[in-house]
């Protein structure tokens, strides 16, 4: 593929992406409580997703693929980026990736595993019940916090991160874009802790709104990508 095509589908993966995102976290968080829902209990959590209906599972189905985004995202930052900062943006590309797989990994439970779990919760028995607990609590660990959240925060802050100090050091952009995107890369390893403690709490709060900020704005930088322009790569 032509790079400056290449270059354009990762911008436009980004904005699409950050619409998609707020578009869905809006209705989930009308229709399921999220994401303040999910330190809730199997008894509580799994009949309110059950009660979502087919609209419901189908918003899970498309979340847990928009992660996805990071994969032409993490290819066309590296094609813009590649000739002044191989090394950042090789191990950016990958960081993109990791991202994808991880984050869709953590989010495809709910509309499968915990989905099955929702729907057998409503017939069993209190023994029953108690183990059904147990698993989704396990998955939740294991696949929502562990895998989806920090391994996933951890890799896209990262892409970020290396995206945005190769923009701040080959002065193409200006200087704001590139410390946005430093800032939001910061502000999201420090917010992939909130599990660990309630101090960054506020931080992760504020990423919220900084991460689709900053893709739609990484992304329009990468649409207006020219290469071969003065100052360029």
């Amino acid at each position: 593929m032509n790079p400056t095509k290449t270059i354009r589908a990762g911008g436009w993966a980004l904005i699409v992406g950050a619409l998609s995102f707020m578009a869905v976290f809006a209705f989930l968080a009308a229709r399921f409580d999220y994401p303040g829902i999910l330190d809730g209990p199997a008894e509580v959590v799994l009949p309110k997703l059950l009660a979502t209906g087919t609209a419901g599972r189908l918003a899970w189905a498309l979340y847990a693929l928009l992660p996805l985004i990071w994969i032409p995202a993490g290819v066309g930052a590296y094609y813009a980026l590649r000739r002044t900062h191989p090394g950042a943006m090789l191990l950016g590309l990958q960081a993109a990736v990791l991202a994808a797989l991880s984050m869709m990994l953590g989010l495809m439970r709910w509309p499968s595993i915990h989905w099955r779990l929702a729907e057998s919760y409503q017939s069993a028995d209190p023994a029953q019940r108690a183990t059904v607990s147990a698993v989704f609590d396990g998955l939740n660990s294991y696949l929502g916090n562990y895998i989806g959240e920090f391994l996933g925060e951890l890799s896209f802050s990262t892409f970020f991160l290396l995206s945005s100090w190769a923009l701040f050091r080959s002065r193409v952009v200006p200087i704001w874009v590139a410390w946005l995107g430093l800032l939001t890369g910061v502000s999201g390893l420090v917010g992939m802790l909130r599990n660990l403690t309630p101090a960054v709490a506020p931080v992760a709060a504020v990423n919220n709104y900084l991460l689709p900020l900053w893709m739609i704005v990484f992304g329009v930088v990468l649409l207006r990508w020219r290469q071969g322009e003065p100052g360029r790569p």
